[in-house]
């Protein structure tokens, strides 16, 4: 087994009503493959991991593996902030033929110290000394930093052959790479990075971006391995926008909504994760739209736009205001509001344009007074 270059951080799929979308997952599984991916990293962050139950959690690693059938290394995610739980799924996984790796991020929310976390770590690994095991350094999530001395320690233990560095940290990640063996493999944890860390001397990446692009972060990946900066570069520059969207809100949102406008999947979460929001919605499907990964909307026809003059004597003195029937202060149907009492008001219109409108509320003018809502 020969570990580097992209493999993917695979979603989870799920149906409405929140049971795992088996033949979702299939087919994204044989895509990724016949896409190019180096190998696929079942059940991690991206995976929605902490809402699956032990047995699905299982299903999901079982489920790639048979897909996989050997084509590509598979890592199984495997993590716990119990060490005790964690060497035990450690155990079971390890115990899945066709497991080739096993990916275990630092313990969540307890925050224990450098001397915690490696010996946490360092009993997974004594547990499971047949397996490869692969750190994940996210700070960002758990709470705990893996600082680069550490992580030299770590890369003593015979099985620990890697890291899964996402802590955002430039300068820590070179000082990581600097104090671990020459054999150790430092993958990227962030798309936008993979490039930075290939050139300090890290082997690849573990992907979200892949889910999506496969073939290209494949490709781009290999050419920067391979010193073909040329071709590597012009594949980032092309994909960074959406490298970054997939995290303007929480992983894996961006990234099941992308594969949702794709029709790879349906995009449905498990809470505490809802869908995004509206306005960073719009702006994912314009970043998709634009790297070719779905159709770009069409312009919808322009609405005509229509004026009307409301007369309102009960805001008195007998008062008019000029309104677009586009207006989203009044707009209740071609702007005319409802619940007006026609005792105290009186809609004139349509005009077919402005200066229609007006001429008609300056003919008006003698007893009434003129003016104009901010739509105008």
């Amino acid at each position: 087994m020969q570990l580097r270059s992209c493999g993917t951080a695979l979603v989870t799929p799920f149906h409405q009503d929140g049971s795992i979308d088996e033949s979702a997952l299939r087919n994204l599984v044989a895509w990724q493959i016949e896409s190019g991916i180096d190998f696929l990293v079942p059940c991690g962050t991206t995976g929605e991991t902490p809402t699956l139950t032990h047995d699905e959690w299982l299903h999901v690693i079982d489920t790639t593996i048979e897909v996989a059938a050997g084509r590509v290394p598979i890592v199984a995610g495997a993590t716990s902030n119990s060490t005790r739980d964690a060497v035990e799924k450690a155990k079971e996984v390890a115990a899945r033929p066709g497991v080739d790796a096993i990916l275990t991020a630092s313990p969540y929310y307890n925050k224990p110290t450098q001397e915690g976390q490696y010996r946490h770590f360092k009993a997974i690994a004594e547990a499971v000394p047949e397996k490869a095991i692969i750190l994940y350094n996210v700070p960002g999530r758990t709470g705990a930093n893996i600082e680069p001395q550490t992580l030299a320690r770590l890369a003593e233990v015979p099985n620990i052959v890697g890291v899964k560095e996402a802590s955002g940290n430039m300068t820590q990640i070179a000082e990581a790479i600097n104090a671990v063996p020459a054999t150790f493999l430092v993958f990227s944890g962030d798309d936008a990075v993979t490039l930075p860390i290939i050139a300090l001397g890290g082997v690849g990446i573990i992907s979200v971006a892949s889910n999506e692009i496969p073939h290209e972060m494949a490709t781009m990946t290999r050419a920067a391995l391979n010193n073909d900066w040329a071709t590597a570069r012009s594949i980032h520059r092309k994909y960074l926008a959406l490298m970054q969207a997939n995290f303007i809100e929480s992983n894996p949102l961006p990234v099941k909504a992308v594969l949702a406008m794709m029709g790879k999947i349906e995009e449905n979460y498990r809470l505490p994760l809802l869908p995004m929001r509206r306005d960073t919605r719009s702006k994912l499907q314009k970043i998709a739209s634009e790297a070719g990964l779905i159709a770009k909307p069409e312009h919808a026809t322009p609405q005509a736009v229509e004026f009307y003059i409301y007369e309102n004597w009960a805001a008195g003195p007998h008062k008019i205001v000029l309104h677009r029937s586009t207006c989203g202060q009044c707009n209740q149907g071609k702007g005319r509001p409802a619940g007006h009492d026609a005792n105290h008001s009186r809609w004139h219109g349509p005009y077919a344009t402005l200066s229609a409108g007006r001429e008609a509320a300056h003919a008006m003018t003698g007893i009434l007074i003129r003016s104009e809502c901010k739509c105008v």
